[in-house]
């Protein structure tokens, strides 16, 4: 369930902060009604970071399969052999 809170409530930083740091869930401030702005925790951010780039890698990889674009293991490993003399 998403956190609103108005934002008068931001002069009590010390609770704003325990509540961003009590769920991974942002935290949505609004202003005179609508919606202004959303804070949430650095360890909450980072993590939705991390997962939106593994997302994005593997869209990136199954489109890179679905366009018959990578090779085999053996000839992957035959070409760094090759490469590398090994």
């Amino acid at each position: 369930m998403p956190r609103i809170i108005p934002i008068r409530d931001l002069k009590n930083t010390s609770e704003i902060s325990a509540l961003c740091h009590s769920s991974d869930s942002p935290v949505f401030i609004t202003k005179n009604g609508y919606g202004d702005m959303v804070i949430m925790s650095m360890e909450a951010y980072e993590k939705a970071i991390f997962l939106q780039n593994v997302s994005e890698k593997l869209a990136s990889a199954e489109k890179q399969v679905e366009d018959g674009e990578v090779i085999g293991a053996a000839d992957s490993l035959d070409s760094l052999r090759g490469k590398y003399g090994l």
